[in-house]
C-alpha cells in the first residue's frame, strides 16, 4: 500500500507544466510591481507639485499691496510702486504694481552695454533696459473699488500715446489698441483683480486679465513704450524708477 506521501508525488509527476505560461505569470507579476511602482511615483510627483514652495512677501506702502518677491517663471521683484489718477483734482490710487525680471539676463545686459558700475543709476541704464528684449514682467494690482476695463483702456491709451510720441515723434494708435484689445470694455476690475503685463523675448508683449490671455502683440516699439512709462524720464512712480535703479547697481 502506498502512502500518502508518495500518492502526492506520483501526482506531481503526472502533471505537465508549460514554460510559456509560466513565464508569462512570471511576466505579470513582475509588470504589475513596476506598473503598481510607477503609479506610485506619478501620485508622489503629482503631490509634490500641488504643494507650493512658500514665497516671501514684500509690503507696497503707498497701495497697501503685498507683492511675492518671486513669480513662479523665476523672475525676480526689482521695483513695486504705485499708479495714481488725477480724477476731478483728487489723486486716485488706482492699482499696485511690482517690476519683475530675468536677474542673469538683466545683468548680462548691463555689464555688456553700462561696463563698470557707476556711483548712482544713469539715463543709460535706464535705456539698455528699455532697448533690451530680455524677460520682464509688471504684475498690477487694482486697488480702485470702482474699476472698469475701459478705464483702464484710456489710461494706457494715454499713457503709451504720449511714450510713443516721446520716443518716434509721431502716434500709433492703432498699435496701442491692441495691447487690451481683446478685452471687452465692460469688464469689471474690482479690488485685487490682477492684470499681469509680460514683455517676453523676441520683442513680444503678452498681456493677461484675472489669469486669462487677452493679446500677444510682437512690436518693438509697443515692448520700448510700455516699459518707458516706468522707466522714462517721467515715470508712472518716480519712487519706484529710483527703487529699480538701486537694483540694477547690485547687479554689478
Amino acid at each position: 500500500m502506498s502512502t500518502a506521501v508518495e500518492d502526492v508525488v506520483a501526482k506531481t509527476q503526472d502533471v505537465e507544466i508549460d514554460p510559456k505560461s509560466a513565464v508569462a505569470s512570471n511576466n505579470n507579476i513582475t509588470n504589475g510591481s513596476a506598473k503598481g511602482a510607477g503609479e506610485e511615483a506619478k501620485q508622489e510627483k503629482a503631490q509634490e507639485q500641488m504643494v507650493k514652495k512658500e514665497v516671501p512677501l514684500q509690503l507696497e506702502p503707498k497701495s497697501g499691496v503685498s507683492f511675492p518677491v518671486e513669480l513662479d517663471d523665476g523672475k525676480q521683484l526689482f521695483a513695486a510702486g504705485l499708479r495714481k489718477k488725477s480724477m476731478f483734482g483728487v489723486g486716485i490710487k488706482v492699482y499696485g504694481f511690482g517690476m519683475y525680471t530675468d536677474n542673469e539676463k538683466m545683468k548680462e545686459v548691463m555689464k555688456s552695454k553700462i561696463g563698470k558700475c557707476p556711483t548712482k543709476p544713469t539715463k543709460e541704464m535706464y535705456q539698455a533696459v528699455i532697448d533690451s528684449d530680455f524677460g520682464m514682467t509688471v504684475k498690477m494690482v487694482i486697488v480702485y473699488t470702482s474699476l472698469t476695463m475701459s478705464m483702464v483702456k484710456k489710461s494706457f491709451d494715454e499713457g503709451l500715446g504720449a511714450a510713443i510720441k516721446k520716443l518716434t515723434g509721431g502716434k500709433n494708435d492703432e498699435l496701442i489698441k491692441k495691447l487690451l484689445g481683446e478685452a471687452s470694455d465692460d469688464m469689471k476690475l474690482p479690488k485685487d483683480s490682477v492684470i499681469e503685463i509680460t514683455r517676453l523675448p523676441g520683442y513680444t508683449l503678452q498681456t493677461t486679465v484675472m489669469g486669462k490671455g487677452v493679446s500677444k502683440v510682437e512690436s518693438e516699439l509697443l515692448c520700448k513704450a510700455y516699459c518707458y512709462l516706468y522707466l522714462g524720464e517721467d515715470p508712472l512712480d518716480k519712487e519706484a524708477k529710483e527703487k529699480f535703479g538701486m537694483s540694477l547697481l547690485s547687479l554689478f
